[in-house]
């Protein structure tokens, strides 16, 4: 090799590595969101992995080829729009909604980054689905909500029952509050 010349191919063995990762983040993943990048610093590229990785999540650049067996081999079907071009891919280990925030938040006025589609429970996601999940309160906020839901009408149920109760024991403590007066 001359100076500054590099194989542009990576070994089968490296190449089934990578393929192995991406199969690993993709079924612990709750979902995925595609994006492709183009003319990205590599100092931006960090700032949206570090966002993401506060939200449990993961964000890498990938290599199309790879990534499309990795789908395949995972039953997913995958728009062919969606590996095309520079292709990185932001993976939600624990919570969608965030993750897909913590990615929208990050590459707000980049151009640089589009978001191209995702995939979550085995369905492709349209941007425009990604950007509605993007908006969702997050899963804490949301169990939290949920949680009041479902306790609202026991309560209201129990109060309700307790009510005759509360009525049956003023009335008595006034009946015996006159009959001390009157004693």
């Amino acid at each position: 090799m001359k100076g500054g010349e590099y194989p542009l191919a990576i070994s089968k063995q490296r190449k089934e590595e990578v393929q192995a990762q991406y199969a690993d983040w993709v079924k612990r993943s709750e979902a995925v969101i595609l994006v492709e990048y183009s003319g990205a610093k590599m100092k931006s590229i960090d700032a949206i992995r570090a966002k993401i990785r506060e939200t449990g999540g993961e964000f890498h650049i990938v290599k199309n080829t790879l990534v499309r067996r990795v789908f395949a081999d995972s039953g997913m079907d995958v728009p062919a729009d969606y590996l095309v071009k520079s292709t990185a891919i932001s993976f939600a280990f624990k919570d969608p909604a965030s993750t897909a925030k913590a990615l929208t938040d990050a590459t707000k006025g980049n151009e640089f980054v589009k978001v191209k589609g995702g995939l979550m429970g085995g369905k492709s996601l349209s941007p425009a689905q990604v950007k509605s999940l993007s908006e969702m309160p997050p899963l804490p906020v949301m169990r939290a909500t949920l949680l009041g839901v479902l306790q609202a009408p026991a309560s209201k149920l129990v109060r309700t029952l307790a009510e005759p109760a509360r009525g049956l024991a003023a009335v008595i403590k006034a009946h015996s509050e006159s009959a001390q007066a009157s004693a």
